[in-house]
């Protein structure tokens, strides 16, 4: 290995530390939301002991020490400013990270590995909010969200509306003609089929957009790619071997805001939640009682019922606040047709 070989090495590792330093500042934001003060000397000096205990080879206790009282003096900075924490599914940089930033950009984007992580979160007051795809208009709902939706007692207060751009991302240097493999969540997959049947590339599922980047990043992948956010090119040093390839320009994902408490403003736009009895014409008359008052539907989902066989339960959204009259009496009149009835959430519609 030649010295541009080991820079590019100490390059890498530099990358891998901050990495690693903000998912423990993450974590020390968690901890303020358990804890009744700020500080806590106890606490501080097992984390100094802990360090220094462990400092060998070429890292002397006296550096560690050093450096760890700076590390804490900035997490207790960050806990100082009471930032508003807001989880979502997949890496750093993937379409939910960017979610949360258009919601809020002076929160606190907190990644979760599943959805039904971001849920739990929300629920135990790990996290302030969530932010979660509902649904994407070329590869349609995603499901998993769906039905964590039905079982929720959390609260929707919000939706963004979120343009997908996707990129076709690699190892720098790496030769486009030599790619044969291309890593991606299911949905970004579905979004650029006609790119990766084109280019004849091999699809393979991944978790997340952003962790199939960050997995190339890792591994240092040959002849592979990864299919994510541009953002992802920036924060896993990745190059960029071409842009848009999603197979349509409008491309786009609605992603719900959750929270344990309901939407503070009136807002203009409902979701519930509803099964019928298993009978002919059920689902008919609920959707009737919003057409005589000329309730505007936006979207219906139908999701099985998990403990209750050929049951389904329906997602709604429709234009409108509970607060009117004319469609708190409506919903007056479904819960009483419905055998299960749950109002999500009333909150401002997004636009693109």
């Amino acid at each position: 290995m030649d010295l541009e070989g080991i820079r590019k090495n100490i390059s890498r590792t530099d990358a891998e530390i901050i990495k690693l330093l903000n998912k423990r500042f993450e974590l020390a934001l968690k901890t303020k939301k358990f804890k009744s003060k700020i500080s806590d000397d106890a606490r501080e000096q097992d984390v100094l002991s802990a360090v220094k205990r462990n400092s060998q080879h070429l890292i002397k206790p006296e550096f560690t020490e050093k450096l760890y009282n700076e590390i804490i003096a900035e997490s207790k900075k960050l806990q100082d400013k009471n930032l508003k924490l807001i989880g979502f599914q997949g890496e750093h940089g993937a379409y939910g990270e960017l979610a949360v930033r258009a919601y809020d950009q002076s929160a606190a984007p907190i990644p979760c590995l599943e959805f039904a992580e971001v849920f739990e979160g929300v629920k135990t007051g790990e996290l302030d909010l969530g932010v979660v795809p509902v649904e994407n208009s070329l590869a349609g709902s995603v499901s998993v969200v769906n039905d964590l939706l039905v079982e929720t007692d959390l609260n929707v207060i919000g939706e963004i509306i979120v343009p997908i751009h996707h990129c076709l991302l690699a190892l720098p240097e790496t030769d486009y003609r030599d790619v044969k493999v291309v890593y991606s969540h299911p949905q970004a997959l579905a979004q650029c089929r006609g790119f990766i049947t084109r280019n004849k590339l091999e699809p393979r599922p991944y978790y997340d957009t952003a962790g199939a980047a960050l997995m190339l990043a890792n591994d240092r992948l040959k002849a592979a790619a990864a299919i994510a956010s541009k953002l992802c090119a920036e924060l896993y040093e990745l190059e960029v071997l071409k842009e848009n390839i999603e197979d349509h320009e409008s491309n786009a994902t609605r992603f719900l805001v959750l929270s344990k408490d309901k939407a503070k403003e009136k807002g203009n736009k409902c979701s519930i939640v509803f099964s019928t009895q298993h009978k002919a014409g059920a689902l008919f008359s609920v959707l009737k009682i919003f057409a005589e008052v000329d309730i505007n539907l936006t979207r219906i989902e139908s999701r099985p019922v998990s403990d209750e066989r050929n049951k389904f339960a329906f997602l709604r959204d429709f234009q409108g606040s509970d607060a009117d009259k004319k469609v708190s009496d409506a919903l007056e009149k479904v819960k009483k047709e419905a055998a299960i009835f749950k109002l999500l959430g009333c909150y401002n519609e997004a636009k693109l």
